[in-house]
């Protein structure tokens, strides 16, 4: 009787040891697995995903930026000034300068001494008015070529650098400005000084 006892009891001892051990084994390949699954499974290969995506985009938002310093050093910055200029010089040829009022003046005096007083009404309005008028749309004339060319330089010169780097808008708007204002200087130049625009006064 008291042998059974202690088999019983041994017995249900080791049954119990028995199913603690399993439940160890269970609880262990349980932590492995969700190791292993933390580390290889589907969220994981999306978090993989995601930080590829998101060094492509800073690379690639860093090469565009470098794309732009280097536009903006290689020829930004001097289109822009020749887009200045051509505007600037397509204004001076509408408004005049001080060149052509220095010429106008020296031409003004140049006819004063060669014309005689005894010459011509006709003559005299020429020499001493109509020759001045002439230079000065002359050389408003020089000023509204200048501007022209400068701005079309600047307009076309995108076709002959590096292909990819798009010239700033506000650069075309002030080149094509100069153009504009380069046509219609070169327009007024040429027809004063052919006296469709503006000519000399009938002396009859």
């Amino acid at each position: 009787m008291g042998t059974k006892t202690v088999d019983e009891t041994g017995a249900e001892t080791g049954t119990e040891a028995e199913r603690d051990e399993r439940n160890l084994d269970v609880t262990k390949a349980d932590a492995a697995g969700t190791s292993t699954d933390e580390g290889t499974g589907p969220a994981a290969d999306a978090e993989e995903r995601n930080e590829d995506v998101e060094e492509r985009d800073e690379a690639d938002a860093d090469l565009a930026a470098l794309d732009e310093s280097e536009a903006g050093r290689d020829g930004g910055v001097g289109q822009g000034a020749a887009a200045v200029v051509s505007a600037a010089l397509g204004l001076v040829s509408l408004t005049g300068s001080w060149v052509s009022t220095v010429a106008a003046a020296r031409e003004t005096l140049v006819g004063q001494l060669q014309t005689s007083s005894t010459a011509s009404v006709a003559t005299q309005v020429k020499e001493v008015y109509g020759d001045a008028w002439a230079t000065t749309a002359l050389v408003g004339g020089l000023f509204a070529l200048v501007a022209l060319i400068v701005g079309v330089v600047v307009l076309v010169r995108p076709a002959f650098g590096a292909p990819g780097r798009p010239q700033a808008a506000w650069i075309k708007s002030v080149a094509w400005a100069g153009v504009s204002l380069g046509v219609v200087g070169l327009v007024l130049a040429v027809a004063k000084y052919s006296d469709i625009l503006l000519g000399l006064p009938s002396t009859s």
